[in-house]
């Protein structure tokens, strides 16, 4: 999909490559925060596989990579959990929710430039670096706000199996996955996008929190 904006002419050479970097720091970030807070909270089989690490090459699954470039839609490798080793009941929910909170820390940071920027009367169009900045942004956020869906495999599904016994959150986990897949299909060949209604929205809200303003532009 973003291939296809660049030779459509719809995204400008620095919007491709910010949108680039944006994808390989936003999953890096997101991979090596879950990582952290699990060595933290007491499981290392994380760090035994260094990915208690912000080396990309620990965090970026190829395939997934290229599907994000595409089609707007991928993954980075998945951070592996034991949750045996937690003594609270709640370390697995602190786990899934810590990559989301930190690609939003990350926008904020990002966001500073920006929001000085516009203090001073300026727009993000006005400088490439405000521009690749604001691109960068909007990949954290729409991965913050994508993961945050609750099915899974997704963060967001860890909320609602909080809730559910062993044998309902095994179906729930088995299940997750082809609904995912089915609602983006979907997507594709119909007016209804998940992206549309749920993550477009969200990341606009959060995009206004951000940067001070409802910018979203893929």
């Amino acid at each position: 999909m973003l291939f296809l904006a660049l030779l459509a002419g719809q995204l400008t050479i620095l919007e491709f490559i910010a949108i680039l970097v944006g994808i390989i720091l936003g999953v890096t970030v997101h991979e090596f925060a879950h990582a952290y807070v699990a060595d933290r909270l007491g499981d290392p089989t994380a760090r035994y596989e260094g990915r208690v690490s912000l080396n990309p090459f620990a965090h970026l699954d190829l395939a997934g990579t290229i599907m994000l470039l595409t089609v707007g839609f991928g993954w980075g490798r998945p951070v592996p959990i034991n949750p045996r080793n937690f003594s609270d009941k709640n370390s697995e929910l602190k786990v899934a929710f810590a990559g989301i909170i930190t690609n939003i820390f990350v926008a904020f940071l990002l966001a500073i430039p920006i929001r000085f920027a516009l203090m001073m009367g300026q727009t993000i169009e006005s400088s490439s670096l405000l521009i690749f900045l604001d691109r960068m942004i909007e990949i954290n956020l729409v991965l913050a706000t994508f993961n945050f869906i609750p099915i899974p495999p997704l963060d967001g599904s860890h909320l609602v199996e909080h809730f559910l016994s062993e044998e309902k959150k095994y179906v729930f986990q088995t299940v997750g996955p082809s609904i995912l897949i089915g609602l983006i299909v979907i997507g594709f060949i119909s007016n209804f996008s998940i992206f549309q209604y749920v993550v477009e929205p969200l990341t606009r809200l959060l995009s206004a929190i951000v940067e001070g303003t409802y910018s979203i532009h893929f």
